[in-house]
């Protein structure tokens, strides 16, 4: 919106609306590797690491999906004009290709379940079933024209939930490190390409101005999204479980641009016409040479600077699980307050999330996996820890 606005200004390149929509869609997508290798090493607070990836993960799929529904909708562009037509389009995208890796996620629970290829000679086929379920994932959903990466993305969601409990001891171990030594691969090729593509791809550095304000506004809209968003999700949660504002700074200051952004600014270079995508593709490269660069070697500093640095991986854990494991939702005194109609109802959602974190430790685990069965010895001493802990209160809230 921001790069429209001065587009009409003539403070930059005037791209046309649906696709300033596309080239929004492809820079909001956030990948803070080098960041979260940081919070890692210099042990960050746990929540505030969780925050930081999850949030980049979920943007991957969603910004996949936004920039495919603008690039329908500029292909037609009768449909343009038609806000329905927009939303169906993107619903379209991301709920068939999350549905699809779901359903590939919980077939494969089922099968890695029941089929019994636990014992020592079918490991190998145990582990090469593993690693084939989500290609065959992303296969499915490309077929349909949907979103291959959201599906995919999906799929690992459910399969390491399910049935990664499913498999055997050897074969956890096998799976684990393979993925491991892939993602590293994969983050190795694709900053090795980009350095490549600065010198190789063409490029169109005729349009500073471009480059330079759409910088400014990525900083903007950033700082827009984390404060307003953390806003929000404070009115839901308890006191001790607020995000505090030196984390919300963290989460602001930490978001650089990588791999997605880069992907979808050269599929742009043929979905647009020449100069457009060149236009796009190049402001998208110098973003994220930039943002890695500047971001990505001060976060230390401003970790320090913040002083969230040390907060340990455990602070506030144990005020959200039981001795299950498993969320125990904060309760929500009511205050009789008149005006608070916004609040409630995030609250209210807040509990509606929190069942489905019980249907899914009472339903959906003992028929997805073998875990339970395993636990069964264990259950009633688990209950009367339970029981004890109520009466003691520290399960009151």
């Amino acid at each position: 919106m921001y790069s429209y606005i001065g587009g009409r200004m003539y403070l930059m390149y005037g791209l046309p609306f649906v696709e300033c929509l596309m080239f929004g869609a492809l820079i909001s997508a956030t990948d803070p590797v080098t960041v979260l290798s940081i919070f890692q090493e210099l042990g960050t607070d746990t929540n505030l690491y969780a925050l930081v990836f999850g949030e980049s993960v979920l943007n991957d799929a969603m910004a996949i999906s936004l920039y495919r529904t603008m690039s329908i909708v500029r292909k037609h562009a009768s449909s343009a004009q038609n806000f329905f037509m927009v939303i169906f389009r993107f619903l379209e995208t991301f709920v068939g290709s999350m549905s699809a890796g779901v359903g590939v996620g919980f077939v494969s629970a089922l099968l890695f379940k029941y089929a019994g290829l636990d014992v020592d000679n079918l490991q190998n086929l145990e582990c090469c079933l593993f690693v084939l379920f989500p290609y065959f994932s992303y296969m499915l959903a490309e077929g349909l024209g949907l979103s291959g990466i959201v599906s995919i993305l999906f799929t690992a969601i459910v399969m390491k939930h399910y049935s990664y409990s499913n498999l055997s001891e050897n074969s956890q171990q096998f799976v684990s490190d393979f993925f491991h030594l892939i993602s590293s691969l994969a983050e190795t090729f694709t900053f090795i390409y980009m350095g490549f593509d600065i010198a190789m791809e063409k490029h169109s550095w005729s349009h500073l101005g471009f480059i330079f304000f759409s910088i400014i506004f990525i900083v903007v809209a950033r700082a827009a999204n984390v404060f307003s968003c953390a806003y929000l999700v404070n009115l839901v949660r308890p006191v001790h479980r607020q995000i505090p504002l030196k984390h919300q700074k963290a989460l602001w200051y930490s978001g650089l641009r990588g791999a997605m952004a880069f992907a979808l600014a050269l599929q742009s270079v043929h979905d647009l016409p020449e100069g457009r995508g060149q236009i796009i593709f190049t402001a998208t490269t110098a973003i994220v040479v930039l943002s890695v660069l500047l971001i990505g070697g001060s976060t230390g500093t401003m970790l320090e600077a913040l002083h969230v640095v040390g907060d340990g991986h455990g602070s506030h854990l144990g005020e959200s699980f039981d001795v299950n494991n498993g969320y125990v939702a904060p309760s929500f005194k009511e205050d009789g307050t008149s005006g608070n109609g916004i609040k409630m109802k995030l609250k209210e959602f807040h509990k509606r999330t929190s069942s489905f974190t019980a249907l899914d430790r009472n339903y959906l685990t003992p028929f997805f996996t073998s875990q339970n069965e395993d636990d069964e010895g264990g259950e009633a001493l688990l209950d009367e820890r339970i029981s004890s802990s109520k009466r003691g209160g520290f399960l009151g809230q």
